[in-house]
Parts: structure tokens; C-alpha cells; sequence
């Protein structure tokens, strides 16, 4: 089975469920389901900001396993994590990843699901 996680919830999500119980299941390839994407909301976006610990063991495990990271571009946006550079054909703001991981995305909806394409999603679950 394959899934994706979407970290919406404030608070101890990120350091909790995904520091303390997903992540080392990856880490000791045990999670029992293929991760193929990760996106992030709110402050969750910080966990993959360069220099963060937890960010610096998620990207080598999203490397290792073909997992795509990618931030919500307006999120990331408000906090310094990117910055717009233009638009596209319909007027939608892009965005380019700033002080983060090498490798981690950031996007909107559309981009999440065009990056996701022919993954072989099964569920999306948000956290």
C-alpha cells in the first residue's frame, strides 16, 4: 500500500507523530506502507527548514525511499521559506523553495497532486 501525509494540525504533530513514531519506523524500514509524498502546513513547514535535526533525518530517509517533500507554498511563504518569482499561465503565484533541505518542494494543491501522479497512491492521511 502506498500513502501519502499531510501535516495540517498545529502543535506537537511534527515532533511528536512524526518525529517520535513515523520517522523511526522509516528509518528502521518497518512503517508496514510505502510513503511516496509528504506535505506541510502551517509551522510545519519549519521542520524542513535547512539546519533542522528532525528535517536533516527526514530528507535522508525521503531520499533513500523516493519520498516527495513538499511545503505549502503560501505557508512557506509567511514564513521565510520561499518566495514568490512570478506566475503562471493562469495567474497562480509560484514559488521557489528558500532556506530549506535541498530536494523539498513547495506548491499548492496541484502541484502536490501533479507531483504525486503515477505514484501508485492509495490513501492520503492527514495528520
Amino acid at each position: 500500500m502506498k500513502v501519502a501525509y499531510v501535516f495540517s494540525s498545529a502543535g506537537q504533530t511534527i515532533d511528536y507523530i512524526l518525529g517520535d513514531m513515523i520517522l523511526p519506523q522509516l528509518e528502521a524500514d518497518c512503517h508496514g506502507v510505502d510513503v511516496v509524498g509528504m506535505f506541510f502546513f502551517h509551522d510545519n513547514t519549519f521542520a524542513l527548514r535547512d539546519g533542522d535535526p528532525l528535517g536533516s533525518r527526514l530528507v535522508d530517509v525521503a531520499e533513500e525511499k523516493d519520498i516527495h517533500l513538499m511545503l505549502c507554498d503560501r505557508c512557506a511563504s509567511k514564513r521565510g521559506l520561499a518566495e514568490q518569482v512570478g506566475t503562471d499561465e493562469s495567474g497562480r503565484a509560484q514559488y521557489e523553495p528558500r532556506d530549506t533541505f535541498d530536494g523539498v518542494a513547495v506548491g499548492c494543491f496541484p502541484d502536490l497532486y501533479e507531483a504525486l501522479s503515477g505514484s501508485g497512491l492509495d490513501h492520503v492521511i492527514t495528520l
